[in-house]
């Protein structure tokens, strides 16, 4: 019977130990303005070529090309990282969207969209300001499409730190990367919901092979949703995103970063 004790605590010792490590291997980063680190990103024009499957293999449809502008600046007295995008399928231009961050901390201080069919939207973070089809959104606003997106704004104005979910392909190079590591990320997409944190995991490494040969060793940043799973291909050495894996109920998005484009 002493020996079943010993032997019992013996493996319940072995148990917290094994508990206590797998604790201590949870590697999970709250992204704040400490642990970002904006000089990955460079001035410059980036290119991505969109498509869409209706199965993992099946033909591509729906193609876009998204030219995204870098470029530092200032704004409202601070230096800043101004992103212009420019969002195009093969009849005319859908999207168009400048936003402009602090260039240390890369919290958004103003973001004005454009879209084809919607029609226009601005945010002003500094003067806490927004607007839809160039009329103030105010509390006054019943209309509940206005309603939600001045309450949404609102919300995100009283948060301590939130980034620009419209910026995700310049916010993933700015993270401090480490094998399963978790990020959880204050996102908001001005005039759409609520700012909330989302889950991006470092789930491994894959090496894409590119132009003229040459392999780039990658991070792969996995983040989940009920129903749907992405992926992204983030180079080690530039911190670039160069590929997107996106499944939501059997079908597919891509986005593939182009080498050069006219």
């Amino acid at each position: 019977m002493k020996k079943i004790l010993i032997s019992t605590i013996v493996l319940q010792c072995l148990g917290y130990v094994a508990l206590s490590n797998g604790r201590a291997g949870a590697d999970t980063v709250k992204v704040d303005p400490a642990n970002v680190k904006t000089s990955f990103l460079k001035e410059g024009t980036n290119r991505y070529l969109v498509y869409f499957k209706k199965g993992k293999d099946s033909s591509r449809v729906s193609y876009q090309m998204w030219t995204r502008q870098i470029a530092f600046s200032e704004y409202a007295g601070k230096k800043a990282i101004t992103v212009t995008q420019e969002w195009e399928d093969n009849a005319a231009v859908v999207h168009k969207v400048t936003s402009v961050s602090d260039r240390q901390t890369f919290a958004p201080l103003f973001h004005d969209t454009w879209w084809k069919g919607r029609g226009s939207a601005s945010f002003d973070f500094t003067k806490k300001a927004a607007s839809l089809n160039n009329t103030p959104l105010t509390d006054a606003d019943t209309l509940k499409g206005k309603k939600q997106m001045f309450d949404a704004f609102q919300v995100a104005l009283k948060e301590n730190y939130i980034l620009n979910w419209h910026l995700d392909l310049e916010v993933f190079p700015i993270l401090p990367y480490q094998a399963n590591r978790t990020f959880l990320i204050n996102f908001y997409d001005p005039g759409f919901g609520v700012p909330k944190y989302q889950e991006y995991t470092v789930t491994g490494s894959d090496v894409l092979e590119t132009y003229e040969n040459q392999k780039v060793d990658c991070w792969l940043l996995t983040h989940t949703t009920p129903g749907g799973k992405e992926v992204f291909w983030i180079s080690k050495k530039t911190r670039e995103v160069l590929k997107l894996e996106q499944e939501f109920r059997g079908s597919y998005r891509y986005k593939i970063k182009l080498g050069f484009s006219v």
